[in-house]
């Protein structure tokens, strides 16, 4: 990895906004000097972005915000609009979480404060998002330069965009997700002299309700398990990424 002489290497993180979030997005927010929600991008219906899994009795079930996207045309997530007419979302939300969780040991620390969140007169759907990240950072005591591509005013193609994303917040590091291997133009991010690096999330195992481990979860469930060691948690099996050779 290229760094300057005697100047730290910053880490620049690019993720979309999703819904209550795994495990493995706030490793990347973790290991981010500059974290960058990349908000102004298509919305993709069957992704992570209104919905995400508990887990209950019978196993991993979902829990889906409804959004209103018929007849629109590629639009952005920031443009996402919750759907009103199906006003009792949240509280179905807030039912499947406490009849999960309420025999959990950090229910009454994580629960309302979601309850709240959950609860406050929605529109969008990134804003949802972007606070409820705010909240589960803020009980695991993670905090961390958060901003938003749609206020940045850099455009260009998908790699080209990202790049000049991680030189305005002065980036050496570009970590990314695993997926990314499909798509990212390795050379091109080294001849900016930045170096990619793609997350290799192992993830931890922790104390569950309801028979064996399920992973790959919303961070809620971790939260209502380990509550204030959340953190170290969900850092413990993180330690390994794989640099491009």
């Amino acid at each position: 990895m290229t760094t300057e002489p005697d100047s730290p290497t910053r880490t620049c993180v690019v993720l979309q906004p999703g819904y209550l979030p795994w495990l493995g997005f706030f490793e990347q927010l973790y290991r981010a000097d500059a974290f960058v929600y990349l908000d102004d991008v298509q919305f993709d219906k069957h992704g992570w972005r209104n919905r995400n899994q508990i887990k209950g009795p019978s196993g991993a079930q979902w829990l889906t915000v409804p959004v209103r996207i018929s007849g629109l045309k590629q639009p952005r997530i920031n443009d996402v609009l919750i759907d009103r007419t199906k006003a009792n979302w949240a509280s179905k939300h807030l039912k499947s979480l406490s009849m999960n969780y309420g025999a959990t040991p950090f229910f009454d620390w994580l629960y309302p404060e979601l309850a709240e969140m959950l609860t406050r007169a929605w529109t969008n759907l990134a804003e949802l998002d972007i606070a409820l990240v705010d909240l589960l950072c803020a009980k695991m005591s993670l905090s961390r330069q958060i901003e938003r591509s749609s206020a940045l005013n850099i455009s260009g193609r998908r790699n080209e965009r990202l790049i000049e994303i991680c030189r305005h917040f002065d980036c050496r590091t570009y970590y990314t997700g695993a997926a990314a291997q499909v798509y990212l133009d390795v050379r091109a991010f080294r001849n900016a002299g930045i170096e990619p690096v793609f997350q290799d999330y192992v993830h931890p195992t922790y104390p569950q309700r309801y028979g064996s481990f399920v992973s790959h979860l919303s961070v809620v469930d971790l939260l209502f398990n380990c509550g204030p060691q959340s953190l170290d948690v969900l850092l413990s099996g993180a330690l390994t990424a794989v640099e491009v050779g």
